[in-house]
């Protein structure tokens, strides 16, 4: 189940939504660009071409890796367990005292605005399961920094 990727209903629409646009008049936009970078001539010395052609195999990544998302996801409104979970938004307080916000869950859920903190990273994995009050610790490349679990709210998105 660790391929199975958390989405908000509404990063699950907003993903269906890129998937049918590129699919649709994105592909024909792409096939269209080839079609005039075609007959611009040799395609050996065609730059154009080489580009548009670099753009649709970009653009055919993106749709596999968007399939893949939208087969293995689960989309569900974030549940009030009291610990921080996928679909929280935690309150933090740092060394210094400092209060930031992180939203926890995969980069497909990023809200303009908000702090992401994947599962799997190293914020993200330490604060999963913490209650208000527990302090967590995450090494990262600066050195181990701690933060406080101050407060656990829903994602209401």
């Amino acid at each position: 189940m660790s391929d199975t990727t958390w989405l908000t209903p509404a990063a699950d629409a907003k993903l269906r939504e890129e998937l049918e646009y590129l699919t649709t008049d994105g592909r024909r936009a792409i096939e269209k660009r080839i079609a005039e970078a075609r007959d611009h001539g040799d395609l050996r010395e065609n730059a154009e071409y080489d580009t548009a052609k670099n753009d649709q195999g970009l653009m055919e990544a993106r749709i596999r890796q968007i399939k893949h998302i939208v087969e293995n996801s689960e989309v569900r409104e974030a549940e009030d367990s009291g610990r921080v979970e996928v679909g929280t938004i935690t309150t933090v307080v740092d060394d210094d005292g400092d209060e930031m916000d992180y939203f926890i869950a995969s980069a497909e859920n990023k809200v303009p605005g908000m702090i992401l903190a994947s599962p799997t990273s190293p914020v993200g994995s330490a604060l999963l399961g913490a209650v208000p009050g527990d302090e967590v610790a995450y090494k990262a490349p600066g050195g181990t920094f701690k933060l406080t679990v101050k407060n656990i709210r829903l994602y209401e998105g």
